[in-house]
């Protein structure tokens, strides 16, 4: 017997975006969180989480990062710390599918909070649009190789009629990465969840 697999509307996605203070997952914190849903085969606004998060330990933010989201420590004196957000992420996690837009940066650093927090991984599926996307390249164009398929998230919605958003603010990032999503899925003609790679 064959698993029956629910149809993809059938499923609830959480689009998610992280600011960082540097892209060494080793050292850089996370200082800021945006997370969306996508219920039914539509993105709900209404249920946005969007947070900064207060650096740990004295935490550096590389000034690469902040010319690209505008942050800085002053901005994050006030925000929760980790351990107030990431109960807040898990939950959501543990609701459905997660949507990243190059897993290796966002999954990468949030594996490493709940493991320095104390906090079990809730080991989501994941679905990395930036994988969606060379899937569809490669689809157009079958002898495309890597490095000629656009990965950046603008580019990659301008190239699907998609508009721009003001980019490096994370829940602005999660809303564009739901809506390239779904564009992707349709054009890749997914029906079910076991279809998504």
């Amino acid at each position: 017997m064959l698993f029956r697999s629910p149809r993809w509307k059938e499923v609830t996605y959480w689009a998610l975006d992280l600011e960082t203070g540097g892209l060494d997952s080793r050292r850089d914190p996370v200082i800021s969180i945006g997370m969306v849903p996508v219920r039914e085969g539509t993105i709900r606004l209404g249920e946005g989480y969007r947070t900064l998060v207060h650096p740990e330990g004295g935490a550096s933010i590389d000034p690469a990062s902040v010319a690209a989201h505008q942050l800085v420590r002053g901005d994050l004196g006030a925000a929760p710390r980790l351990a107030e957000v990431l109960p807040e992420v898990e939950r959501r996690l543990r609701e459905g599918v997660l949507i990243v837009h190059h897993q290796s940066i966002d999954v990468t650093f949030l594996k490493r909070d709940f493991a320095r927090s104390g906090l079990q991984w809730p080991k989501p599926r994941v679905v990395d649009t930036a994988r969606l996307l060379a899937l569809t390249s490669r689809m157009a164009e079958p002898g495309l190789a890597s490095d000629q398929i656009e990965r950046n998230l603008t580019l990659a919605r301008r190239e699907y009629g998609l508009p721009d958003y003001g980019a490096h603010d994370a829940l602005l990032d999660a809303v564009a990465t739901a809506e390239l999503f779904l564009v992707l899925r349709k054009r890749l003609g997914i029906q079910r969840l076991r279809d998504l790679p």
